[in-house]
């Protein structure tokens, strides 16, 4: 990795943040990477001060990297595809958001990751992280699917399935579900055992939580329980629907992102898995493609 001295600019931030984390890297004006960094959620559902906090936090992490001062914040140029910016009223927010950067050009964590996974060409991406959603991009026209939220949305994501594991082990502790291998091991990682200390430690918890022990599903799975196969199986279904609804407008490239992707990607359809193709890049790259895209259109503007 290449570093800030000798070079006079510009510099750009991509920003991916995401419900579990925010990832972002400082280029030069030849895409070369000078500074990487890595925090916590920086989605504005989760609050607009924790998403602010892990976008500098990053930000501050690749400066250090780069060689570079806590002042040089404002001599980038920042591309940031957030979570939770899809909705209106975030969007708002966040654009008011008074940022120490040289420009801040927003979009959402999904259109970043699709221009990422296809470097800017027609394509369609799915994430499956924390949450779960996919966009497909082809000759101009637009398919949106998913990025509800949870509970009420995110299917087949991290979050959905650290919930159902839950949901089934109480019932489970109750006797009044199968007996399960999810127990043992969800009361393993928690160093809990008594049914009303899951629920304590559950009662508030937000999507990162539920998504931190999605993994569980999955070794139980792997071991053979069937009750977790059968979650597994209900994720990757709903992640296949989605991958068939953004395959309706022909996308000549689909790629499968996400902290979930390698894991679910194996029990999708069989029809969805050969249209899988790995990501050309990351999303912090989209996120620098797109903040050049749209700087170059404003100065065709002015």
């Amino acid at each position: 990795m290449t570093t800030a001295v000798g070079y006079d600019g510009p510099f750009y931030l991509g920003v991916d943040g995401g419900g579990s984390k925010c990832r972002v890297i400082i280029v030069t004006e030849d895409n070369q990477v000078i500074g990487e960094g890595l925090s916590g959620p920086a989605n504005p559902l989760r609050g607009m001060k924790v998403a602010t906090d892990s976008i500098l936090a990053a930000t501050q992490q690749a400066l250090t990297c780069a060689g570079m001062a806590f002042k040089d914040m404002s001599r980038l140029i920042a591309g940031a595809g957030l979570a939770g910016v899809n909705m209106p009223e975030y969007y708002r927010i966040f654009s008011e958001w008074q940022h120490p950067f040289a420009q801040l050009h927003l979009t959402s964590d999904l259109h970043v990751a699709c221009i990422g996974a296809h470097q800017g060409a027609d394509g369609a991406v799915i994430i499956a992280g924390t949450g779960s959603c996919g966009l497909a991009d082809v000759k101009g026209q637009l398919i949106e699917v998913g990025g509800h939220g949870f509970p009420y949305g995110d299917n087949g994501s991290g979050a959905w399935l650290g919930l159902q594991m839950v949901h089934h082990v109480l019932l489970a502790k109750d006797l009044l579900g199968p007996q399960t291998l999810l127990t043992d091991l969800l009361c393993d990682e928690l160093k809990l055992s008594q049914t009303l200390a899951l629920v304590d430690f559950f009662m508030h918890a937000s999507p990162t939580t539920y998504a931190k022990y999605a993994p569980l599903v999955f070794t139980a799975a792997d071991s053979g329980d069937a009750l977790a196969q059968r979650i597994v199986q209900q994720a990757a279904a709903h992640i296949s629907a989605i991958a068939q609804r953004l395959l309706s407008i022909n996308p000549p490239r689909l790629s499968l992102i996400g902290g979930l992707a390698h894991k679910l990607q194996p029990y999708l359809a069989a029809e969805v898995q050969q249209k899988v193709t790995p990501a050309l890049a990351t999303p912090e790259f989209g996120a620098v493609w797109f903040a050049k895209q749209r700087q170059q259109q404003a100065q065709r503007i002015s």
